[in-house]
């Protein structure tokens, strides 16, 4: 049998990447009865199963087009675990090496992905500047990436940092694609956009176009609490992996990519409450998704329960698969 041409035969995962669905919550508004809708951006659809997939590629791509990136490199990133997996399933399709250093305290399913991939993962841990710089200042992670730069990326040759905190393709994919597809999704009718808040390319990137494209769209970032930021004094608080406190913190300890100007609210959510409703929309609506995807659903329940958003459409980014968290005790 011959081959006939196709477009419909993808060559590399790379072509996989973005163009997620939305699903509105209907099962939970009802049980919740909320006067708004709540519509959820599924990333676990991407190819390595999160909105990370997308800043991967386009950090990779970035780099190539800019002639940082040639063959025989070795990329590194530091992550808390999404970024490195997307990175690792990118790296591997285009044949690149990488070396990842993942935050202490991540579900376990985050290392085996990543390592799955072939790439290897060095816990922070293990770079003892970095391990000090994190337990001296109540994990600043800004400040542990100048020292990684420093201690790691300037003592070696052939090795190129994306830094998904300050690199300028973070945002700038999700202004290209994540907030277009919404846009394009909804036929432009969304009144708040909700995500949460990490390195700040998926609020700062899609918050942008949103606001490009109607201005009354209210954008709302999602931090942790207080009583849900481990510290010196209580090491061993269950964080929401992967987000991160900015609204009332020094401004040296805000990621680059986190654009303040975009946001017009913040809310905040305890893990408590990020794993109530991660727990309540598996069994509502059957989507199985993360604790940061937990944060986004309870923070878009607070703006719907609001009666000044009675009959508002809110669209919100959830990060990741729920299947990454089966070690911890989120569905337990």
């Amino acid at each position: 049998m011959s081959k006939v041409a196709t477009n419909k035969i993808k060559k590399s995962i790379i072509e996989l990447v973005g163009r997620t669905p939305l699903l509105e919550l209907v099962n939970y508004e009802k049980e919740h009865q909320l006067k708004a809708e709540i519509v959820a951006k599924l990333e676990y659809f991407n190819p390595a199963n999160s909105v990370k997939d997308r800043i991967a590629k386009a950090m990779i791509e970035d780099a190539e087009n800019r002639g940082v990136l040639k063959e025989g490199a070795t990329i590194l990133e530091t992550t808390s675990g999404n970024t490195g997996i997307g990175l690792a399933a990118i790296a591997a399709s285009k044949g690149y090496k990488l070396r990842v250093y993942i935050q202490d305290g991540v579900s376990e399913e985050r290392t085996k992905v990543i390592r799955a991939f072939g790439t290897e993962v060095i816990p922070f841990s293990d770079v003892p500047q970095i391990a000090e710089t994190i337990e001296e200042t109540d994990g600043d992670f800004v400040k542990a990436i100048n020292v990684f730069r420093k201690e790691v990326v300037e003592k070696e040759e052939n090795v190129v940092f994306l830094d998904q905190l300050s690199n300028k393709a973070n945002p700038n994919i999700h202004k290209e694609t994540t907030g277009p597809e919404i846009w394009e999704d909804t036929d432009g009718n969304i009144d708040i956009f909700v995500a949460t808040v990490g390195t700040g390319g998926t609020i700062s990137g899609a918050g942008a176009y949103l606001k490009s494209k109607n201005p009354n769209i209210k954008v709302v970032g999602v931090e942790p609490g207080w009583a849900s930021i481990a510290t010196l004094e209580n090491p061993d608080i269950i964080e929401i992996t992967g987000v991160h406190r900015f609204s009332d913190v020094e401004e040296d300890r805000i990621p680059d990519n986190v654009h303040t100007d975009v946001i017009d609210e913040v809310i905040e959510v305890e893990t408590s409450q990020a794993y109530e409703a991660a727990r309540a929309v598996a069994k509502s609506d059957g989507i199985l998704v993360g604790t940061s995807s937990g944060a986004a659903i309870w923070a878009a329940t607070q703006l719907a329960k609001r009666q000044e958003n009675k009959g508002k459409r809110i669209v919100t980014i959830l990060p990741d698969t729920g299947l990454r968290y089966l070690s911890t005790d989120l569905f337990e």
